[in-house]
Order: C-alpha cells, then structure tokens, then sequence
C-alpha cells in the first residue's frame, strides 16, 4: 500500500497530538475526578503554571513510544517479521537500569521493571511480559498501551499490521487485556490516516481482538452509554463504577483508562481541545490517556484540528526529551520525531528514504513548525524580535523560519537558537531525569541557509552563534561565526567548523542579528544542520563547570569525575559491565583515544561506534593478559584476539579506529591485529569507556576524524 498523500502532514500531526496530550496530563497524573473538578475544573488547557511544575519534561510515554519503533528501523525487518524477542532486545539496548525510561518500582510493582529484569535474565520476550511468568495484575498494567502509537503511525491505512505489530511489542512487558488495548489503539491509529469516522475506527478495531475480551466488552458499553447518556458526566459515573479502579488490581490497571479514551473520543464531536479536556478532567492516568487519544486526534483532525482551539504548540515550540542510552538523540523534537518515522514507514513499503531541504536537521518543512527553536527572552534582546514559521520566500510550497526584527541598535541583539544540550531549565528537572549526550561538538561544521527580506531598508549583519556551558556555575558562554552582511533580496550560506577553545560542552545553536545602527526587517532561516566528525578532546572546561560531567552518558555503577587531562574520571563497576557513552549515531570513520589505569577489572577499555548499550565496537583488555576486538550487536563477537602482557596500576594508551568498515587497535607502540575488517559493519555512533567489574581511572580521552 503507498503512503496516503496527506501522510506527512497527518503524523507530524500525530507525533504533536501524542506530545500535547501528555504535557496537559502530566502535572496531575494520578489525580481523580473529584480532585481534579474541586482543584483545577474542567482541563480546556495546560495547567503546570498552577501547579508550579515545568510544561517541558521527561516522561515514559513519550521515551518509550518514540523508542521502541526503532526496532523496525535497527534491524532492518519487513514488518511482517518482527518479533517480540526483537523488541525486547530494543529494550535491552536503549534501557539504562534504574535511569531512563520507565518508572523503576521494583519487581511485581512495576511492569516495565518486572520484565525488565526478565529480559536481564535471559527470559527473552513474549514470556517476559506473560501472564504465566507475570501474573495478571502485573501484566494488564497500562504501559503496553502508553508506549503503542509510533507502530500505528508507521502504518498508515493498515490497521492489521498495525495491530499485529502492537501484538510484538506490547507482549515484551504485558499481556491479555493490555495487549488488546494496545491493539485496539494502534489499529485505530493506522486506520485515522484514511479513515475519520469514528464508528468505522471503532468497528475496525474491535475485529481484530477477541470478541469476549473485557476491552471488546467495554467498548461496546461504552458506545452504547453514550447512544443514551447525552452527557460525558453521566457516561463516567458508569465506568468509575463498571469498570473504576476498585474493579481491578495494581497500580495503573489498563482497563479503567482504556475506557475514558473512548469516552473523550466519543463525546469529542470531533474537536480536539474537547476531547482531551473530557479524558483529562475524568483523572486517573492523565498523561497517559490524553497522550494516546492526542495522538488519535491529532492523526484524525490534522494540524486544522489542533489550530482549531487554543495555542497548543506556541509554549511546546516543538520541543521533545527522549533520555535512552542513545544519548545523542534525546535533546530532539518533534519534527525530528516524524522524520524518522517517516523514514521507517517509506521504508517498510519499499520506498526511497529521503529527507526534506537535503537532510537538514532543521528544516520547518511542516506548517507552524519551529523545532525548538526560540527567541532570546534576555534583556539585550527581549522585544526586538517575533518568530513565526512562513512560507519560503523564494521556493513556493516549501517553509521556513521568519524572524522579524525592529529596533535593533547598539546594545540591542536579537538571537534565535535551540538547544543542542540539556537546557538551563532542564537542569534540575525531577521526575525521570534528563539524561543526554550534547549533539553538537567542537570540530564539527554548521551549515545554514539565510535569506534577507526583499523589502528591507538596507542590509543586515548576522552571524551563527553557539553557547557553551563553562565556568563557575555554567552560565554559558557565547560564540560567534564571522557576520555576513545580507543586502535585501539577499542570501548567504554559512559553513562554520568549530574550533572552540574550551572542552565545555555546546548548549545552543543559533542566528544573530546585531547592529551598530538602528535597524528593522525580516531575515529567513531556511535551513541548518552540521556535518563531521568531531575533533576535541574531553576534559573540564579551563573555566571550571560541571556539565561537562553530564555530557557523558552513564551508564555504570559510579563514576567519579576529576577533570584533569591525565586524569579525567574513574569508573567502578560491581557487576557485569558498565559503560559511559558520549557522541552520536551520526559519527563515522573516526579515531578515539584513551589512557587508562585499571585498578581491578576482568576487562577495561574503550568504545566506537555505540549505537546503544548493546551495539558497538570495543578494544578492550582482558584478564589474564589478552587484547581483544569485540563487535557487539545484541551479544559480544569476538573479530580479533592477542596474548598481550599487562598488570594493575599501569597506565596504558589506547587508540582504537574505525574506517569504513576496517578497525584498527593499537595499544602504546602495539598493533596487535592489523586492520580487521568486519563482514557486517555497524554504520557509525559515539566513543565510550568501558569496565567489566573492576574500576578503572581513564584519561586524555579524545576523538578526530579519519
């Protein structure tokens, strides 16, 4: 089946709806009808200003939603075929333990910890997620439905596959009931592409579980309470008391709120500020049930429907958090979102993969889009400027970003940027934690395509410009490309290669417009992206700061950071191995380099090419005195062994490049292997430190291109 011609636009649609959905229900997730209506009344919109909690945050159903489809797209299988144990092993690769993702209660309170720890063990999936394993309170929790939409999204107009691949991976964590609802979702999801009407959603869905399931079974109550009821109200009163949470167990039983998505998708009358004011005020799991009807909605209704009410989009500017152990993916968005599933459903169906504007990585392609990208609020520059995504003034059909300035004079700025990093207000954000790798580095090249309005009075100077997080209490500092100056009707193309002198990490990418005399116009942001490999070694800014320590991914018992050059951090690990990972999936053809002193370890060393906890390249030492070349995709491979004499408390250089599929390791003045060339080579992704229970001091740890 092709894609539906309004495709694009109905899943960036999508992808909104599901991340509206659940920033209006997070602030009072777990709250019930009754609070809810004394406290707050009815949701018509967000509500975190009153209750003193961020807009913006990390969340479950957004991580694992946008994370687990990547299955699909990492092991490149035609939907047909995938199968839960693939999923499961997704999970085992992007799940840092007690740090990303999930809601980490502990064994039997928890789903996603429970079989989290099932697939730790060697269970692999279905039965990790089973009744039989699992039991069935633990295993018709919520969360199989919380993290479905993506595999409805890529499957636009095929509500079968859709539920076939909501089947696979609902069934790693869940099962029964759980399943079913998830199946039910993602069907109507992939159906809502071509299909608006809300009965013939419904009817589709219902076929293709089982006729006496419970969620079959309330579905059809629940249309049949609204048919008499007339009133939302009264239709909820009959599932607090058919189906509430006293009729079933655990902490977030799928069944309760399963039902008050159908209920604010049935008394919605299609407007997508009412739906999700009905399914929010009614309480219980509020981010998750306004996250999964948003994103039906959205789907449904189109971007039209989502304008329809009030502002949605203007305080989310796009912007998403998606902490895994890919760490160079979660400062993203969501047009960066819809991109890869985009990717992933041309894909599937045979089709070419391209990416909008040459595969800039910001591009506003979609109508209202910003991709986090903001006006500077400071007092140089707050006023001076509006932001607003137009039509491109020169390629009809296609978008981009108008900035729209006005008195602009000495000591005036205006700045429009987004962030490359964890942001200044996401620094201390409870709840799950911001986890990331910065996606920017010093050595990489920035390029970005600025028009000047043809009706400007004369011409205007801009730069690019980078933050970076260094000194005392990490106010970031600002640097600046050389200016262009654009001439009306004008337009200019920066390449900008970074050679910062600072190791701090970059926390925001952007344009500046600065001028020695007053100055009003409009300057266009058509596109911008960086290319490279990265050169930069990894050490505490000079300046001082401490956010250079977040910028490694960790993913090991304990790390101590010094920040010396020599000796930049010790790692310990009780258990199995732990890793800190910084880079992107993006890096290829790249040489890194380590010291490293092993205090006590059975194995220690250095990472290329991690595209996860799982997947990557390693030239490691191991006990009793071996070097070894690992490949790791799901398990360890072994491409090349040596004998090689080392001992405890001796600092040894290692160096470890990868070029197109060929590897090279030396060890001091060592080459122990040759160039090794592996068969089926991994196609890029960050450095990394390793160690096998032991601890380890590693420093002068570095990356440069090949």
């Amino acid at each position: 089946m092709s894609l539906p011609h309004d495709y694009e636009e109905r899943l960036y649609a999508g992808v909104l709806g599901k991340i509206i959905g659940v920033y209006l229900g997070r602030p009072f997730e777990g709250w019930w009808y009754d609070r809810i209506t004394q406290q707050l009344g009815e949701i018509w919109y967000y509500v975190h200003e009153r209750l003193n909690a961020p807009l913006i945050v990390t969340d479950d159903d957004l991580t694992g939603t946008f994370t687990f489809v990547r299955a699909l797209e990492d092991y490149g299988v035609p939907a047909e075929e995938l199968t839960a144990e693939q999923v499961g092993k997704t999970w085992l690769n992007y799940v840092i333990e007690g740090r990303t993702v999930f809601w980490w209660g502990g064994l039997g309170n928890s789903t996603e910890h429970t079989a989290f720890l099932r697939l730790r063990s060697g269970i692999p999936a279905p039965q990790s997620g089973s009744i039989e394993l699992n039991g069935k309170t633990v295993a018709e929790q919520i969360g199989a439905q919380i993290f479905i939409d993506a595999w409805g999204m890529v499957c636009p107009g095929e509500p079968e596959l859709a539920a076939r691949l909501a089947r696979e991976a609902a069934s790693v964590s869940h099962d029964g009931e759980a399943v079913y609802a998830a199946q039910v979702v993602a069907a109507m999801e992939a159906l809502a592409f071509v299909e608006q009407d809300t009965n013939a959603l419904l009817d589709t869905a219902l076929k293709l579980i089982p006729e006496d399931s419970v969620i079959a079974r309330l579905i059809r109550d629940v249309r049949s309470w609204h048919a008499v009821d007339g009133d939302w109200r009264r239709t909820r009163e009959r599932i607090a008391a058919q189906y509430g949470y006293d009729q079933y167990g655990g902490n977030c039983h799928v069944v309760p709120n399963h039902a008050l998505i159908h209920l604010g998708l049935l008394y919605s009358n299609d407007d997508f500020q009412r739906a999700l004011m009905i399914t929010n005020t009614c309480g219980w799991d509020t981010d998750c049930n306004s996250g999964n009807l948003g994103c039906l909605m959205g789907i449904k209704l189109g971007l039209e429907g989502i304008e329809r009410g009030p502002d949605w989009r203007g305080p989310i500017a796009d912007r998403v958090y998606l902490p895994t152990a890919d760490g160079g993916s979660a400062i993203t968005d969501a047009v960066q979102i819809t991109d890869r599933l985009l990717r992933i459903a041309r894909r599937l169906r045979g089709e070419p993969t391209w990416s909008p504007k040459g595969g800039y990585r910001y591009h506003f392609s979609y109508p209202g889009s910003v991709q986090g990208f903001r006006l500077e609020d400071s007092p140089e520059c707050r006023g001076t400027a509006v932001l607003e995504n137009v039509l491109h003034p020169r390629h009809p059909g296609e978008r981009c970003l108008g900035v729209r300035f006005d008195h602009v004079a000495p000591g005036r700025a205006v700045r429009v940027g987004t962030a490359t990093f964890i942001p200044p207000e996401a620094q201390t954000m409870g709840g799950y934690g911001l986890r990331a790798c910065p996606t920017l580095y010093n050595g990489q090249t920035i390029h970005a395509r600025v028009y000047a309005d043809a009706e400007n009075r004369g011409p205007v100077p801009v730069n690019l410009y980078v933050r970076v997080y260094e000194g005392e209490g990490d106010g970031p500092s600002l640097y600046r490309s050389e200016p262009a100056l654009l001439s009306p009707a004008a337009d200019y193309e920066f390449a900008w290669t970074l050679s910062l002198p600072t190791t701090g990490p970059i926390a925001e990418v952007g344009i500046e417009v600065r001028s020695r005399e007053p100055l009003a116009g409009t300057l266009y942001l058509d596109a911008l992206t960086w290319t490279g490999t990265p050169r930069c070694r990894f050490a505490r800014p000079t300046a001082g700061g401490t956010m250079w320590q977040r910028a490694w991914l960790d993913a090991a018992d304990a790390v101590q950071y010094y920040g010396a050059e020599d000796r930049l951090l010790r790692m310990i690990q009780n258990r199995e191995t732990g890793l800190l990972l910084q880079g992107t999936r993006e890096w290829s053809d790249y040489r890194v380099r380590a010291t490293m002193v092993p205090r006590l370890a059975e194995r220690c060393g250095v990472i290329a090419y991690a595209q996860g906890l799982t997947r990557y390249y390693a030239l490691l030492l191991l006990r009793p005195n071996r070097v070894a070349l690992i490949r790791s995709w799901d398990q360890e491979e072994i491409l090349a062994e040596a004998d090689l004499s080392w001992e405890f408390d001796r600092e040894y250089r290692l160096e470890l490049t990868v070029e197109e599929g060929v590897l090279r390791a030396r060890i001091g003045e060592e080459d122990p292997f040759g160039a090794i060339s592996d068969p089926e080579p991994l196609s890029g992704g960050a450095i990394g430190l390793l160690v096998t229970e032991g601890t380890v001091e590693f420093g002068r740890v570095s990356v440069e291109p090949v």
